[in-house]
């Protein structure tokens, strides 16, 4: 068995207590040594969560990258108290019992392995959405790949990989704050690995539930190129971007809103701009995600 130590982050919105239970109990009953958990209050109090598990109450909603950075301090300076972070939606809930000692040995086995996305799965159907699988070629989810983003609510992330290159970007507060971690994570000579065989069950959800969504994702992917591109991509993959919204046929209020977010991305302030080099283009390339789509 691994001596790796496992630590995890929940962050809540305290609107759901069953289920927060639950997926604590699931990670209560993780195979090896125990999972530290630490669930943060994201701008609400935590419900009653059973003994040892730590709790922090935010004065304020940060948002889901500032929810999670505050949880990830809590294990120390870029987590450093343990060597694995767990992140999971508190509405989800482990399927197995060896998801923690799979992580340990994944990581202990590859240590160029910065961070693995678990495959999403309805717990009534079984069925994993294609959006939920991190890759182009997302046919088959059952299929266990190198990819170049993750999913932010079932991941696990070696700690070292904040250590190197930060945090998840506070600013972004909801949307494409992973691939803004996996791009420099990527750019550090750290991997990602999509793995079928650790599953969070989720129920099915549309991510246009969330009012704010159209405008964040259409902001936060203008902030993404700026932040990480390298000047000459820039205006290719926000063009590709553009292109695909308008033949996916938004309606004309989820239109005006992505617009005024897209426009939003280039008035405002995304924070450090560190372009990734050009052999991480080739490397994106190379894992069949190249950073124009």
């Amino acid at each position: 068995m691994s001596g790796m130590k496992v630590g995890a982050v929940i962050i809540t919105m305290g609107n759901r207590p069953d289920e927060l239970r639950a997926l604590l109990d699931s990670v209560a009953k993780q195979d090896g040594d125990p999972v530290e958990v630490v669930v943060v209050g994201n701008g609400s109090p935590v419900p009653d969560v059973p003994e040892g598990v730590r709790t922090i109450e935010l004065p304020e909603n940060l948002g889901i990258p500032g929810g999670r950075n505050v949880g990830i301090e809590a294990f120390g300076p870029a987590g450093r108290d343990v060597d694995i972070l767990l992140f999971l939606d508190d509405d989800g809930l482990l399927a197995g019992h060896d998801t923690a000692e799979l992580c340990r040995k994944a990581f202990e086995a590859d240590p160029k392995l910065g961070i693995i996305s678990f495959r999403i799965a309805d717990p009534d159907t079984g069925v994993t959405q294609r959006r939920h699988v991190p890759r182009l070629r997302a046919a088959d989810p059952m299929r266990s790949s190198r990819v170049t983003t993750f999913l932010g609510g079932a991941n696990a992330v070696r700690t070292r990989v904040f250590a190197d290159v930060g945090g998840l970007p506070d600013e972004f507060f909801y949307a494409h704050e992973e691939t803004d971690l996996a791009w420099r994570a990527l750019d550090a000579g750290w991997m990602i690995d999509y793995r079928s065989d650790m599953v969070l069950y989720h129920p099915t959800t549309a991510p246009s539930r969330h009012a704010v969504y159209h405008r964040m994702v259409a902001r936060n992917r203008v902030w993404l190129a700026r932040r990480n591109l390298p000047a000459l991509i820039v205006p290719v993959y926000l063009g590709v971007w553009l292109l695909l919204t308008l033949l996916r046929r938004p309606s004309g209020s989820a239109l005006r809103a992505w617009f005024g977010g897209f426009r939003e991305g280039w008035t405002t302030p995304c924070g450090p701009r560190r372009p990734m080099k050009w052999r991480t283009v080739w490397r994106l390339t190379r894992l069949g995600r190249p950073p124009v789509i």
